[in-house]
């Protein structure tokens, strides 16, 4: 099946967290000869099933997901693995003759996916990245974005002083290419080779959003995230810095099980960062061009989208 130019469509199912995007891409995957690939940074790892609302056994198995527990919580899962990860599998979906249906809330990925990463960049170090992180200990990240700041100013500028991943990916990528990173973002990226239509969803009324997500997180809660949490840092050498365990829950149960916060306290700042990341997930799809938007309400949202998309890929 191909459209405009002979490419062949790709679908963008987007939404805030707590939105109903995984229930809504299941259901179509019963209508149209779609695979599903998770664009979600935190459902790349394996072992954090509960904070991050993983579809359980039996979805996965009825309705495989590409791209969910591919690393283990240790390791840094970037935008352009992402990007690397997704075209692989959207070449192998349309060999297959099905279309590839990418669905998640991570923005970050979808436009990386859209629009390129720029130049290529390189891949991580670990030796020059264990030493940053030396550094980091004795001196603190601040110093280090400053020290960022001297021959990138412009990436220097768009990171905050105490963002330790993207400040050592920052100096990275200018140590092992003498070219500053916001220099090799800004290079043009080849065109992505598919037709896309895309869609998002989200409740009308930021009130009923809200809701849902201070419901999802009181049974994620009720479900064992803090037991989960116990036992990936029983398995694994964990460190609040990683990126896995500065995912929305996952921060807030670390802090707990230091002491730092109280069970009352885990409930309210998890709740308060996941409608947070819902708020900067809405600003992202408001200036986001070409996405049609359904309200995920709608008793008849799977119709109403099931409709609009046969004909979008009729076209």
């Amino acid at each position: 099946m191909t459209g405009a130019a002979g490419r062949p469509p790709a679908v963008f199912l987007m939404g805030p967290t707590a939105s109903g995007k995984t229930d809504l891409a299941v259901a179509l995957a019963g209508r149209f000869p779609f695979e599903l690939i998770s664009v979600d940074s935190a459902l790349v790892y394996r072992g954090m099933d509960i904070g991050t609302a993983k579809p359980d056994a039996a979805t996965l198995a009825a309705c495989p997901h590409h791209l969910v527990d591919v690393v283990d919580p240790t390791e840094r899962y970037s935008a352009g693995r992402f990007r690397s990860d997704a075209l692989a599998l959207m070449a192998e979906i349309g060999a297959r003759g099905r279309i590839p249906l990418l669905v998640g809330g991570t923005m970050l990925y979808f436009k990386a996916l859209k629009d390129g990463l720029g130049a290529a960049l390189p891949e991580a170090d670990p030796d020059l990245r264990a030493e940053l992180e030396a550094r980091a200990a004795v001196s603190g990240w601040p110093a280090l974005h400053a020290e960022l700041a001297g021959f990138d100013p412009v990436a220097a500028a768009r990171i905050k002083a105490n963002d330790s991943q993207r400040i050592q990916r920052a100096i990275e990528v200018y140590r092992l290419t003498g070219r500053p990173l916001s220099e090799l973002l800004d290079q043009p990226a080849q065109a992505l080779p598919y037709r896309l239509i895309e869609l998002a969803v989200q409740p009308p009324e930021r009130a009923v959003l809200h809701e849902r997500i201070n419901r999802r997180f009181r049974m994620m809660l009720e479900a064992g995230l803090v037991d989960e949490l116990r036992r990936l840092r029983a398995g694994y050498a964990l460190d609040p810095a990683l990126p896995a365990m500065r995912s929305v829950g996952y921060r807030q149960a670390w802090q707990f099980l230091e002491g730092e916060i109280d069970a009352a306290g885990l409930y309210e700042t998890g709740a308060a960062a996941t409608r947070q990341l819902a708020k900067r997930q809405i600003t992202w799809l408001r200036s986001w061009q070409g996405a049609r938007h359904f309200d995920s309400t709608r008793p008849d949202l799977v119709e109403a989208v099931s409709a609009w998309l046969a004909e979008r890929l009729s076209e």
